[in-house]
Order: structure tokens, then sequence, then C-alpha cells
């Protein structure tokens, strides 16, 4: 039986099978479960690991901003447990366990206890059930979303007897009271009192306005709700936040009935007013709910009917999680969002907005099994694309900000504090259209994108270029982390207990011996001086955050450690001249008025260069679906043209690999080569994205792919890391100085495969799936991995990481 036919099994199959959820199938008549543990409660509403990552990782499905887990305790047998709920930007434990059944006798008053019960929790893709056989009875609980803010569970109870049974049935709940474990909800949130009411069919849980802006934000009129297709005698307890909930049912000889309830959290009056007819309809209409739960079911069959390649290297278990955690992230359309995201983590902390880098990924992996959601959470980056009368940064018409969240920063109006307009990120979103087109031949789509593109690539060449040369540097926006009102550059130096120079003097003390300082002239006086101990500057960060590898060793980043590492051995501890080798000077771009444009760093970047100009092409490409002809011929030309003198700018001979070169703010009008690659700040993954988008040469790549495939370089226990073992500033759990993050192994992988090493790439591949932590196992998708152990880091249920994995399962067959 194909490992499809066994996933169709998966959702059109409730067979009772043992509690045990295998990560494969132990024959090919039982179906595969999902291979993510969705078990487990919170009793408070932040319950970390220690990256900041809430510990459970509950089912999200069709845009929810809601999610549930299973018990892993016979005592939260009756129920599933959660919920979790996203407080617009912030992932909370909102109870437990908020609706838990108990059964009695009506007659008899025996209890039918839970844990007595022959009990079978499965978790399957898109769905949770749980089945109780008491002797008397069976009940089956199942749950599924029928909207972007419906969870609809379904209880069916079957009498087994000869003779009638009448039970009486109770739910009950609390709200979580505890902000962290052993941390009362009020010492955070001092003012912040959720109310519970009630009606003849449910609970309504009133959720009161809050903007803790790092912690939970919250709109007056947010509620969640609990309706039940039975009437209900209610009791209520706001004093402890609970509920309790009763109705009788009578069971005919092996009859079965079935109770239909929603679990639906809204975070406005208007959005649970939308709602109101069909949870109306859910309510009343039996029929109508089963075809809901049918249409849930063939909605994710279509998942994996669509998903799944029967032949991949990577195994289908590993392909299903992927799937599961891409539409475990896609949020609805709500807030700020005008339409449908899929975000990086739903349980990582800073996580729940939508990044561009992320989206680009995001929307590639889904073109193929879920085409609606990757269109649109590639149009909600494009709905903030900036334009020419943006009443803030005109200039930066055509620039993708980089993240966008349900709140907008107060620049722009909000209150929120994630949402980041400092930098874009790095020029794929061309490659992103361009396989949703590959999968849906959608030439709508096409001509709706292409204009949008083009501004945007056009943005890169205007306010990124800063000699004008055609090559282009990766920079900052005119932002408040990054300069004064007056355009004058901000940064912070520490001297430690040395001696301060004069030229700080004007700066303004701070903690621990740091100075905050502005304009450009103090800057580049500190750096001829060197020596400084530390720098902060906030155009640095915006810049590594802009080319999405955040801290890279190419950006100047390295620790104090390693640099005196890298002064021992370079220059017999002078760490003045260490310093020189890794600083970063910065470039004002000015408009016609001398108003402040950007800030970009000294030097281009390969990568950047080699995304443009497979962008070109893939712009060319485009034009052709339109019908511009003349178009399609001068970005293919350029495209060309930016490929040779990538190779000739930027591959050093010597050691045959590519880097980034450093640059002077002279303007250059030919095509030459000015300034030095910057080969002393190590080797890192931008060295193969030329190969990755086919422009290196035969030559070139061969040197390169030996840099790769060498144990002392990158090919390490999990291949590929942000940073060779050479590296002066190398580490395996620095973010991105060493750690193995899933997309750069898969432009390496496919860099390997587009020059004729498919056999490497697969041995490679194999090696990751072996011993990258939890990917075969029950754990989440993870953020990144260390390259020597394997060990697993950062963000839980990982979208860019599943994004990689899936598309490594599409393009990596046996």
């Amino acid at each position: 039986m194909s490992s499809r036919t066994v996933l169709s099994a998966v959702i059109s199959s409730l067979v009772a099978s043992t509690f045990i959820p295998p990560a494969t199938a132990s024959s090919a008549n039982e179906p595969i479960r999902s291979t993510i543990d969705r078990s487990g409660s919170a009793t408070s509403f932040k319950d970390f690991d220690k990256y900041g990552n809430q510990k459970l990782n509950p089912l999200f499905d069709n845009g929810s901003w809601h999610g549930f887990t299973q018990p892993n305790d016979t005592a939260q047998y009756g129920g599933f447990t959660g919920p979790m709920i996203i407080a617009q930007e912030y992932p909370i434990n909102l109870a437990a366990q908020l609706d838990q059944l108990t059964i009695s006798d009506a007659n008899s008053n025996k209890i039918y206890a839970f844990e007595n019960a022959k009990a079978d929790i499965q978790t399957l893709p898109g769905q949770l059930v749980q089945d109780y056989d008491f002797g008397d009875f069976t009940l089956r609980l199942t749950l599924q979303f029928v909207n972007q803010r419906i969870a609809l569970i379904q209880s069916s109870f079957t009498n087994k007897l000869n003779k009638p049974l009448r039970l009486k049935l109770n739910w009950q709940g609390k709200l979580n009271q505890l902000w962290q474990p052993k941390k009362p909800l009020t010492n955070t949130l001092k003012n912040w009192q959720p109310q519970i009411s009630d009606d003849l069919q449910g609970i309504t849980v009133n959720l009161p306005a809050e903007k803790q802006r790092w912690h939970m934000m919250l709109d007056d009129s947010a509620q969640y709700q609990i309706r039940r297709d039975i009437e209900t005698t209610n009791s209520i307890n706001n004093k402890t936040l609970s509920y309790r909930s009763s109705a009788s049912i009578e069971l005919m000889p092996k009859q079965t009935r079935r109770i239909n309830t929603t679990q639906n959290y809204w975070q406005t009056a208007e959005l649970a007013k939308q709602d109101l007819a069909l949870v109306n309809q859910l309510m009343t209409n039996p029929m109508y709910a089963n075809s809901q739960v049918q249409q849930s079911k063939q909605r994710w069959q279509r998942y994996l009917d669509k998903g799944l390649n029967d032949n991949s290297l990577l195994p289908t278990d590993i392909a299903v999680k992927a799937i599961e955690t891409l539409n475990g992230n896609w949020r609805s359309a709500a807030g700020a969002l005008k339409h449908d995201v899929v975000t990086p983590s739903v349980t990582a902390r800073w996580f729940n907005g939508a990044w561009a880098w992320d989206t680009w990924k995001h929307a590639y992996a889904m073109a193929s099994f879920n085409p609606s959601v990757a269109k649109d959470n590639i149009r909600a980056m494009f709905d903030y694309q900036i334009t020419r009368d943006d009443t803030r940064r005109p200039y930066d018409h055509g620039m993708v900000v980089d993240a966008i969240f349900y709140n907008k920063d107060k620049v722009r109006g909000g209150e929120g504090g994630n949402w980041n307009e400092r930098n874009t990120k790095p020029p794929l979103a061309s490659w992103a259209v361009w396989e949703v087109y590959a999968q849906t031949k959608d030439k709508n789509f096409i001509s709706e994108m292409l204009p949008k593109l083009e501004a945007y690539h056009q943005w890169w060449y205007r306010n990124r270029d800063h000699n004008k040369n055609g090559l282009i540097e990766y920079g900052a926006t005119n932002h408040r982390y990054h300069n004064t009102p007056q355009g004058e550059l901000t940064f912070k130096v520490n001297y430690g207990a040395g001696k301060t120079p004069d030229f700080v003097s004007n700066c303004k003390k701070g903690d621990k011996q740091w100075l905050s300082c502005h304009s450009m002239a103090t800057y580049n006086q500190v750096l001829n001086d060197g020596s400084y101990q530390q720098l902060d500057i906030g155009a640095q960060h915006g810049a590594g955050w802009e080319s999405g590898m955040d801290n890279a060793a190419r950006f100047g980043f390295i620790n104090q450690q390693q640099l005196k590492r890298y002064a021992d051995k370079h220059y017999q501890g002078d760490l003045k001249q260490a310093n020189a080798d890794w600083q970063v000077r910065f470039f004002e771009n000015r408009d016609s008025k001398n108003q402040l444009v950007s800030f970009t760093i000294d030097q281009e970047s390969v990568e950047l260069n080699s995304y443009l100009a497979a962008e070109k092409q893939l712009l060319a490409q485009m034009a052709g679906v339109v019908g511009d002809s003349i178009k399609e011929k001068e970005y293919s030309a350029a495209s060309k043209q930016l490929a040779k003198r990538i190779n000739q700018c930027f591959f050093d001979d010597k050691t045959g690999f590519y880097y980034d070169r450093k640059i002077t703010a002279k303007q250059v009008t030919d095509s030459s080569c000015p300034g030095t690659l910057l080969t002393k700040r190590g080797r890192g993954p931008e060295g193969w994205s030329p190969l990755w988008s086919k422009i290196a040469t035969p030559e070139q790549a061969l040197r390169v792919i030996q840099v790769m495939l060498d144990e002392n370089e990158f090919n390490t226990l999990i291949p590929f890391g942000t940073a060779s073992k050479t590296n002066p500033a190398y580490h395996p759990d620095i973010y991105w100085r060493g750690r193995v993050w899933l997309d750069q192994l898969y432009f390496g992988l496919v860099a390997l495969d587009n020059y004729g090493f498919k056999n490497e790439a697969k041995k490679l591949l194999k090696r990751v799936v072996k011993n990258a932590q939890g990917l075969n196992a029950q754990g989440a998708i993870r953020e990144n991995y260390n390259p020597e152990s394997g060990v697993v880091q950062g963000a839980t249920n990982f979208s860019w990481s599943a994004a990689h994995l899936y598309m490594l399962h599409r393009e990596f067959n046996n």
C-alpha cells in the first residue's frame, strides 16, 4: 500500500487502535497518525521552555487563532486540553482544560469514571479524536476546525445495552490564574479580570482590553465562547473563573446520540457578528454540522493527495509533519493583517506575525498543497509595500517591509512593538510567485503581482547601491532605532576600563560603561581610533536582519573571546589591528533635498546579487507569461550580465569560494570590481548562492563544492552550517555563525544537485534525517540545529524549517 493510501486512512478511518501513537505505521492496515506530540496541558498563561516557546504543540488549523491539545493524564480524559489562544501577537494558555465532561447514570447515580474506561487517544492530521468504552456505552470525541474561528467538537454516545440508558452529563472548566508557573496573573495584569457569563446553550468568557505590548494584547470586545446544541443548566463562579454545565440524554437500545459543541475565539465583536449565522446553523442543523466535519476531512485529504511524493528520499512522516506545521501556523486575516498569513511559529513568543523572507519560503512550499494560502500570504506582505504617497517614507516606494503583525507600530498609528520597517528581506518574492504559477498556472496571479515585484526590484537599485555600480549592498532604513530625527547615525560604544577618547566626550553615559553617541563623523573616529572594546550599532543590526542572517560573521559580528583569538593568531594579540578587520562602515544615502533615505553597509553581498540575478530571469519569464516580449528580453539580458559580474567580482581564486566585497563610497561608472573581498571574515553559506542561482561557472562551482564537502569546513554531522568550522567567528551554538538553518541546507543541497553532485546531496540529506534531533520522532520541527551534534535550538513548530523539509521531500527522490 502506498504512503498516500495509508494516509487516506488517517483522514477517513476512525478505527480504534493502541494508545501509543507510532511515528510510522507498523502495518499496512494501521493508519499513520500525526508525528507531532500534541499532548499535555498548562496551568499558566506562559509555560515556556528555555528558548521562549510555549511547551505544548496544540492543533491549530484552517487559519485559527486558538488551538487544542490532547490529555496526557487519565485525570484529564473526557475533553481536549487547552485552549491556547493568540492574544493578537502572543500565545497564551487560557486554560488547562476549559471543557471536561463527567458522566453518571441519571437513574442510579453510578459514575462512569474515564480512568476506568478503555481509552484510545488519536492525533491525526487536522483532527483530534478520543475513544472511550465504558462497557454500557461508548463515547467518541472529535475536534476539527470548520472555519478560522470555530472548532467543532462532536460527542457521540452509543448505547451498547439492550435497554434504554439515561445519562447525566456535566461539563466543567476554569481559566488559568497564573501568569507563569508559581506567579499569579495579578502580578503582571493587575487590573485585568475576565468574566464568565452564560445562557441556555453555553458560556461566554469576556476578555477585557489589555495592551501589554510585550506580553498580551486584547481589544475590549474579545471573547471566547462555548456553545452546545443541547440545553444546559449552568453555574458560574467568577471568583474562581470557573463554570459547570449540566444536561441529560436518554439513549434507546443500540442508539447513537451526537452532541455538537463549538469553541469559538473572536478578537472583536465584529468578527463574532460575522460568525453568528454559522454558529447557529451548526447548533440547529445536525446534518449541516456533519457536512462541515466531512469538508474538513476532505480538505486535509486534498493537502495530502497534492502534497506527498511517494518516491521521496525524505520520509513521508517528516513530510506530513511539515505540512501540519505550515498549516498550523496559518493565521486568518485579522487586525492589521489584511490577508491570511503563515507565521514562523505559533508557539514561539515573538513569532506570531509575518516576515517577508519567511513568507516567500512558506509560499513556495505551500504552493503545491495549499495554493490559496500561499497566494494570500504573499499578498499580505505586499499589502504594505511602500507607495509614493506614503506618509512616513515615500522615498522607499517599492520596498516590502520586514515584518507585519496584528498591530501596527506607533509611527503607523498602532500600539504594537513587533511591526518592523527597519529593513526588508532578501529578494526571493519572485521565486515564490513563480512557484505558485508553476503549480497553479494562474496567469491572473502573475498579472497581479508583476508590477509590484518590478517596483520592489527597482527599489533595491535606487536605495541600496551607494556607488551606483549595479552591485547591491544590504542596509537599513531611516528609522528611530538607526538615526536621530535629523538623520544622524546613532550607535553605542564601550571602552571598558580603558581610557575614553576626547572625541566621544559629547556622548551620553549609560549603564555598564556604555556611551550613546550620534553622527557619522564620530562613528568613523571611533573606528579609526580602534581602542574600543564593544560597539552596538542599530543600523548594523538592521542590515544584518535585512540579509536574514542576523549576526553573521561577514557583517562584522564576532564576540570578544573570538576576536582575542583572532588577534593572537594574526596580530600578536593587537586587538586594535584585529578590530579593523571586523569593522563595518556605513554610507548615507540621501535624496535631492539632502533628506536621509537609508544607510548601506560598506560591502556588496554575493548572495543578494545572486538572488537579484535569479529574480531578473524570473521577471523575464513572468513578462513572457503576460505577453511583454520587450521586458522579457531586457530582464533576461540583464540577468546574464549580472551573473557575469558576480563571477568576476565575488569569487576568490586563491581559496575557491565566493565572498562579499568591501567597497568605498566612491562612485563607479564602469564594470570593474573595486574594493577587496572579505576573506578575513571567513566563509559562510552565502558562498554557494551562485550555485543555487545557477550562475556560477562549472569551474568555480567545482571549487566551491570542494569546500562545501570538506569535513573541516561545512561537511559536519548536520551539514552546511552558517559559518565554516574555520571561520574565526564560528561556534556550533551561535545563531548565524555556526547553527544549521534548513533553508541554507536546502540551498546547499540544491546547489550540489545543480552542478551534478546529486548523489552527494542525497547522502547528506540522509545524514540529516538520521541525526537531526526529533525529526523522526514526535518532536516539533525546530528553528535550527547544532552542526556537530544535531541538537535542536530555537523556536518550535518553525515554518521555514518545515517549508524547506517539504521542498526536499518534493525534489529529492530515491
